[in-house]
């Protein structure tokens, strides 16, 4: 059987919205605050959780490279997941939708690059690839479901798949 490959792809609004929400200043609408210092780009994303939310540092260090393969998705069922870039450093966001209760829909994964500038929010129950960065150390700003129970399914692929520019 032959390996998938998938293209790597500049992350937008419009193509990431069945996964989440892009959190970026760039295209969305903003109003002033505190005497007109300010420009406030409200309610980017919404934290989706049955428990509280924590915000976490999560810190990258190991680097990947590009061609790259991946055998493995998650998602978190009991929560929404954002990932907030804090050096401006591009990171690669891998999805797929579902394509049953118990599984991604492999033939339709999509891989796309933060400018840096921009973070993501995956919804709750999002099939996903953990987070990867090209360049180390890599720190982002989490925020997550903190709260007891099992909230990761892993979905492991019965064949590689790679990424590719």
């Amino acid at each position: 059987m032959n390996m998938q490959t998938v293209k790597i792809q500049p992350l937008t609004a419009g193509a990431f919205l069945p996964y989440g929400e892009v959190i970026a200043c760039q295209g969305n609408h903003y109003f002033h605050i505190n005497e007109q210092q300010t420009e406030r780009y409200h309610a980017l994303a919404e934290v989706e959780t049955d428990a509280k939310a924590g915000l976490s540092i999560f810190r990258n260090i190991q680097a990947t490279a590009i061609p790259f393969e991946i055998s493995m998705l998650e998602r978190h069922p009991l929560g929404s997941q954002t990932f907030i870039p804090m050096q401006g450093q591009q990171f690669l966001i891998i999805v797929a939708p579902a394509l049953n209760h118990e599984q991604p829909d492999l033939g339709q994964i999509q891989v796309f690059m933060s400018d840096g500038s921009q973070g993501i929010n995956y919804r709750a129950g999002t099939w996903h690839h953990p987070l990867l960065t090209l360049e180390v150390p890599s720190d982002f700003v989490v925020v997550d479901r903190i709260g007891t129970g099992p909230n990761c399914d892993v979905y492991t692929f019965p064949q590689k798949t790679s990424i590719v520019f």
